[in-house]
């Protein structure tokens, strides 16, 4: 059976998470110091990373996933490439992919 892929958010790596806060102006969802702010887009949520949070370079689609080791086998096997490999995070296990033309995207399971 294959893995239920759903878009959780989209990660935005900052150098300041008060001064991001400020620039996009969103309600604040969930804090967690100067790690990680969800701000409310509308239909998705911005997630913004402080440098201790940087798991990408650039922004990047977040797929909700059930077992990040599982999508990650199914992706890999359909082409990607691991770029950083399942690890658990503050909060979630995660995980980043390449897809074949090269863009990176998060795979996340709550903890």
């Amino acid at each position: 059976m294959e893995a239920r892929v759903k878009l959780g958010n989209v990660l935005i790596p900052v150098a300041d998470l008060d001064e991001a806060i400020a620039f996009y102006g969103l309600p604040v969802k969930f804090r967690d110091g100067d790690r990680f702010a969800a701000l409310d887009g509308g239909g998705v949520t911005v997630a913004l990373a402080g440098p201790a949070e940087h798991v990408t370079a650039s922004a990047a689609p977040s797929y909700k996933v059930d077992d990040v080791a599982r999508v990650v086998r199914e992706m890999t096997g359909r082409g990607a490439e691991v770029v950083r490999a399942p690890e658990d995070g503050p909060h979630e296990r995660r995980a980043v992919l390449r897809d074949p033309s090269g863009n990176v995207f998060v795979l996340y399971s709550p903890l």
